[in-house]
């Protein structure tokens, strides 16, 4: 699978599991290595990195901006390898 096809289909997911959250695409050419994803939801927010597997390159920046983007509210790297237990994560911080 390739990540752009990952990423859709998690945009839809999550879209459902969190239903009028806003996910925003930020833009890499902005900030090399900050998140793909910026998910907002009842006042809270989560950053989330997409990767095709767990295996795949990082680009320079990007585990330096997940670490610190997860010191202020959440931010993960989701695979298909992992993306049950980020959206676990994700459950647990947006629960009312």
């Amino acid at each position: 699978m390739l990540e752009r096809d990952f990423q859709s289909n998690l945009k839809k997911e999550l879209k459902e599991l969190f239903p009028g959250c806003l996910i925003l695409k930020n833009d890499a050419n902005y900030i090399q290595g900050i998140p793909d994803l910026l998910i907002l939801y009842k006042g809270k927010w989560a950053a989330l990195e997409n990767k095709k597997s767990i295996r795949a390159k990082h680009q320079a920046n990007q585990d330096y901006y997940v670490d610190k983007m997860n010191d202020m509210s959440y931010a993960s790297i989701i695979c298909p390898e992992n993306k049950e237990e980020v959206l676990n994560d994700l459950r647990e911080l947006f629960k009312a």
